[in-house]
């Protein structure tokens, strides 16, 4: 498999979760926000992780939750990383690190250049960043709206600590913004689904062969 990890989020089935594995994907994320048509409850959380096989990190991804909720999941999900993906502060990143003992991947919306300084100054207290399409206004989701951005906005650019490209990758792109960015992780959510909330093992497989294929196509660093 590539050097280049990817990340399937979005995982509502234990057969995506499979299937996920099976592809050699290094991270599975589940979502704990109830507007997303890839919300999973606790109970069905629980189950996902436990699906999943040693090696495959399982991550969770929370918007804005305070500590009575990430008390309740992580009493009852075994998870291995947390990804804040709502307007959490650089002092939020510190106290839920601290708090909870485990890494905090914080996603950082990117729109413009304006938008930039911000994977700095999370970059110094994170663990990873998360570079993500950034919502359009007035949006429902602050994620997996399969929306790209200017990917010429971050060639070349490296923070204090890894990061990974978001925001509206697919089989057929993943390979092109792997080469524009030099990015070493790729995080996927509506790129490889049938349908909002259902994950199509074929694409999984093809996401993560083109993942490889530009792996290949590129020199990329070891971590």
């Amino acid at each position: 498999m590539s050097e280049i990890r990817v990340k399937i989020c979005g995982l509502t089935r234990p057969e995506d979760v499979v299937a996920t594995a099976e592809a050699g994907a290094s991270y599975a994320g589940f979502v704990f926000f109830p507007k997303s048509p890839r919300h999973v409850s606790v109970s069905q959380a629980r189950e996902l992780a436990l699906t999943a096989p040693v090696g495959l990190a399982k991550v969770g991804l929370l918007v804005n939750a305070d500590d009575a909720l990430l008390d309740e999941i992580l009493e009852q999900v075994p998870l291995d990383m947390l990804q804040l993906h709502g307007r959490e502060s650089v002092d939020r990143v510190v106290e839920i690190r601290a708090r909870y003992g485990l890494p905090v991947m914080k996603a950082v919306g990117v729109a413009s250049e304006a938008d930039l300084p911000a994977l700095l100054d999370y970059g110094k207290v994170a663990d990873q960043i998360l570079v993500d399409a950034k919502a359009p206004e007035g949006a429902a989701l602050p994620g997996g709206n399969g929306l790209a951005f200017d990917w010429r906005l971050i060639a070349g650019r490296r923070w204090p600590c890894p990061w990974m490209l978001a925001g509206g990758l697919t089989p057929a792109n993943v390979g092109q913004a792997i080469a524009m960015t030099g990015a070493r992780q790729v995080d996927v959510s509506s790129g490889v689904e049938s349908k909002p909330g259902v994950k199509d093992a074929a694409r999984i497989s093809a996401f993560l062969q083109a993942v490889s294929d530009a792996a290949e196509a590129v020199s990329v660093p070891r971590l």
